[in-house]
């Protein structure tokens, strides 16, 4: 189905039929739309412009008398031609080597939701970040001069990352029960990049990779593009039950395991230690690595989690993924990944292929930020603004989900998995929601079959969109129930 994310602008001197027009023929000239594809109807069209049906079929006509769509407008309009007028006879087929393309396209739920969460209509219960209010410009400022300071070669750095930020690292590290040294250090770009870097140097396609399920794995195709398989083991409220680990190696012969401990997403649930140790020892035996993502383990809210399987590992089975995309800012794109020597040797190896390193600003800033012993405080005080957030949002849910629904009380993190205590046609929910401008991730995302649950973000609405947002949900789910 096309994507339509343009409407004429009704102050222009423009006539709003000639926007239109020139919108249409624009995406057909640029090969968007090409010979073949079925345009939505009158009424849709309609609909998504916000004008009146005879705008549209007047139109449409237009492009009719051209020669470059041909239909009755009841939903069998379609482009047939790109005259030599257009510009386009001479441009590539570019849908064609769209669609060869090796990555899968994303989720159309999840292109929705990132198509849609800039704008700020919309109650963003489904955002993966903080709120700008958690962010402190004053800390920052001071963070920024000392990186002036030092500012010199902004060449290509190690392979490996900036020397100093490495070392700020494996300090703070520790800290966390996390013995390394800046050789066991990568830099990379962020978690995301961190788990393709992994899969891309580690493993082979065809290899399975064991998850929670459900889990925030599934809502990426990284694997499925590099021809790996997920295999989804089913979760508690104390993580993933590792017990039933051997068994599903019996049938699928995985090669690594991939989790996050603490404040999983979406469920928000924390591995005890008892698990975690249950965990390391069957992976130790059957010879598995473990991906660790703690990208939120700092952002406990009531008390600490238990120890990382890092810290807790003594096989070198671990690899350890971090970063301050959830606890500082996502636009900074810098994570790490810890792990022993040689592993660590051929994923800089890998990176230097992709991108010749993260960025040196980027790198510097985090550095400065550790090193100055800000990024402490403003963890403090991120935590105090999450437990407002976050009991907010169970109050909430009290007041308007009392009945038909139940959810787990998160000891961290960002987010609330509910679950309907009936069935609910989750499509048609989120389809629901979002025509009321509230976004949401509904619960078939994160697992391959659908469920009845859905995730709510409280990281970054404001109290007022957090109890407009569940209180609309509300009436919706009570309508489809």
């Amino acid at each position: 189905m096309i994507q339509i994310d343009w409407k004429p602008d009704k102050n222009s001197n423009v006539p709003i039929r000639t926007q239109i027009i020139t919108y249409l023929t624009s995406k057909i000239r640029s090969n968007d739309w090409p010979v073949g594809t079925v345009l939505p109807t009158q009424r849709t069209l309609a609909e998504y412009f916000k004008v009146n049906r005879s705008t549209i079929v007047s139109a449409l006509d237009e492009l009719k008398a051209d020669g470059i769509i041909s239909g009755n407008g009841r939903g069998g309009t379609k482009v047939i031609d790109i005259p030599s007028f257009l510009g386009a006879a001479s441009q590539p087929r570019w849908q064609h080597y769209i669609e060869d393309g090796i990555h899968i396209a994303n989720d159309s739920t999840i292109k929705r939701i990132n198509q849609s969460e800039p704008d700020e209509s919309m109650l963003r219960l489904s955002s993966g970040e903080a709120s700008p209010e958690m962010f402190s410009k004053d800390s920052m400022r001071i963070v920024l001069e000392e990186v002036a300071k030092d500012i010199g070669n902004m060449g290509y750095e190690w392979p490996r990352g900036m020397l100093g930020l490495r070392e700020q690292l494996s300090e703070y590290l520790l800290t966390l029960g996390i013995r390394t040294n800046p050789k066991g250090i990568l830099i990379v770009s962020g978690a995301l990049q961190a788990i393709q870097l992994i899969a891309m140097s580690l493993l082979q396609p065809g290899s399975t990779v064991f998850v929670e399920k459900p889990s925030y794995i599934y809502s990426l195709q990284i694997l499925q593009t590099l021809g790996m398989r997920r295999v989804g083991i089913p979760l508690d409220k104390d993580g993933m039950q590792a017990k039933l680990i051997p068994g599903f190696i019996k049938k699928n012969h995985a090669s690594i395991i991939y989790t996050i401990p603490n404040f999983q997403n979406p469920t928000g649930a924390t591995m005890s230690l008892e698990r975690r140790n249950e965990l390391l020892e069957i992976c130790k035996k059957e010879k598995l690595p473990i991906i660790e993502d703690d990208v939120y383990g700092e952002l406990w809210i009531d008390n600490p989690p238990p120890p990382s399987l890092k810290s807790l590992d003594r096989s070198g089975n671990v690899i350890y993924v971090g970063s301050v995309s959830k606890t500082l800012s996502p636009g900074l794109r810098i994570g790490w990944i810890v792990g022993p020597e040689s592993v660590i040797d051929r994923l800089s190896d890998i990176k230097m292929q992709m991108d010749y390193g993260s960025s040196s600003i980027a790198q510097l800033t985090v550095e400065k930020w550790l090193e100055t012993g800000l990024y402490q405080v403003h963890l403090n005080q991120m935590r105090h603004a999450l437990k407002k957030r976050r009991d907010l949002t169970l109050q909430l849910l009290g007041v308007y989900f009392s009945g038909i629904a139940s959810w787990n009380v998160p000891q961290g993190g960002y987010y609330v998995w509910v679950e309907m205590n009936g069935q609910i046609n989750l499509h048609k929910m989120f389809e629901e929601a979002f025509k009321y401008k509230v976004l949401l991730y509904p619960g078939y995302i994160y697992q391959s079959h659908s469920s009845k649950a859905f995730r709510i973000s409280y990281s970054y609405a404001t109290d007022e969109e957090l109890e407009s947002g569940i209180s609309q949900l509300s009436k919706i789910i009570r309508t489809l129930l």
